[in-house]
């Protein structure tokens, strides 16, 4: 009689043990999540306490944290001398940043958001980017400009352009455009390290986004290369390339075609100058087919940069037209309903992806 009570009490300890245990695993085994927000400040605050001769600028820096609370802490650690706040004047600060990259030190320019940024344009463009050149490599400029890019949510035509191929055409500017914590942390300290202008671009949109990271990832060490891309996933069938908010959209795409039969492949492009031409080339080469997607508008855009990279490089091995998805050709509408017309969404791309497939349904079928 004991020996059952003893095997039926030694059942429900397993029973109730087994839950325990299994949870405790899946925790164990889980990834550690980062904002995109948080691995941006971690970058510069690591950046900041390696180098002396890092400093950050802008609007609301200090004392206010950030306008997207990008620089928390930092004030408070570093003191005024290296978080500044300054006027709302981006052709001054913008200006003063550069000239201390002349003298040597690396100012992290911050733009409230970067259509502020053509108040500053004429020092990115004529005084950061053309000194190398024009001093025959005797002069470096190492100075990042900063700060949100796009379209948001509601803030209107003024506020909502994506600049990526704006940057992108000028030589002596190196642009990079992160999607993930992973991306925001690892190109940041690059930026910051690199001895030429970095125009990085990031989204207001993927601040408070959460995206899982390695023990590698929070090492200080932790730097990604400027100039290559990352497959973020593996596909055959269509190489779809995106960058920043839309790699995100690409993935949800991905996983929409995947129901139907297609293996996409989506490459986050990470850097748009330099461009990863070798990694498009050879997906290209393997898939077939080619779509672009990007916030920005369609003429002149990276996407037709691509699109020419491709055709010359690869055309050979193309099997249908490439689709080129971007935003709408028209400033951006204030009205929500407008608004989502105007930017591409999830389903853009997968009906782009079925045309390239030759799997789209005849109009005919459609009506």
């Amino acid at each position: 009689m004991f020996g059952v009570v003893k095997q039926k009490m030694l059942r429900l300890s397993l029973t109730q043990i087994r839950p325990a245990v299994s949870a405790l695993r899946s925790y164990s085994s889980a990834a550690k999540q980062m904002t995109v927000r948080e691995a941006l400040n971690s970058a510069l605050d690591e950046e900041m306490s390696a180098d002396p001769k890092v400093f950050l600028m802008g609007e609301e820096v200090g004392e206010y944290q950030g306008a997207y609370k990008i620089s928390k802490g930092l004030l408070e650690k570093y003191g005024p001398e290296r978080v500044l706040d300054t006027p709302i004047t981006e052709a001054g600060f913008a200006g003063i940043g550069v000239g201390a990259a002349y003298y040597g030190l690396k100012p992290v320019v911050e733009f409230m958001t970067f259509n502020f940024s053509m108040q500053a344009i004429d020092h990115i463009i004529n005084s950061a980017a053309k000194s190398n050149y024009m001093s025959a490599g005797q002069m470096s400029v190492p100075i990042v400009f900063r700060g949100p890019n796009g379209a948001a949510a509601g803030v209107g035509a003024q506020h909502s352009q994506c600049y990526a191929s704006w940057y992108a055409s000028c030589p002596g500017l190196k642009v990079l455009m992160p999607y993930s914590s992973e991306d925001a942390r690892g190109l940041l300290k690059a930026a910051i390290r690199d001895p030429d202008p970095v125009v990085f671009l990031e989204n207001e949109l993927l601040y408070g986004e959460s995206f899982p990271v390695s023990d590698e990832f929070l090492d200080s060490s932790f730097c990604l290369p400027i100039g290559k891309a990352k497959i973020e996933r593996v596909g055959k069938d269509v190489t779809i390339t995106a960058f920043s908010k839309m790699v995100g959209h690409a993935l949800k795409a991905a996983e929409i075609l995947e129901k139907d039969g297609i293996d996409a492949e989506v490459i986050n492009l990470r850097s748009i100058r330099p461009l990863d031409r070798s990694t498009i080339s050879a997906s290209i080469r393997k898939t077939n087919r080619l779509i672009t997607v990007e916030e920005g508008f369609p003429q002149h855009g990276v996407g037709a940069e691509i699109c020419a990279s491709v055709v010359e490089e690869s055309f050979a091995y193309l099997d249908a037209p490439v689709e080129r998805i971007a935003g709408a050709d028209v400033p951006m509408p204030y009205a929500a309903n407008l608004e989502r017309m105007a930017v591409p969404q999830v389903e853009d791309i997968v009906r782009a992806a079925k045309r390239a497939c030759y799997r789209s349904e005849p109009l005919a079928a459609v009506a």
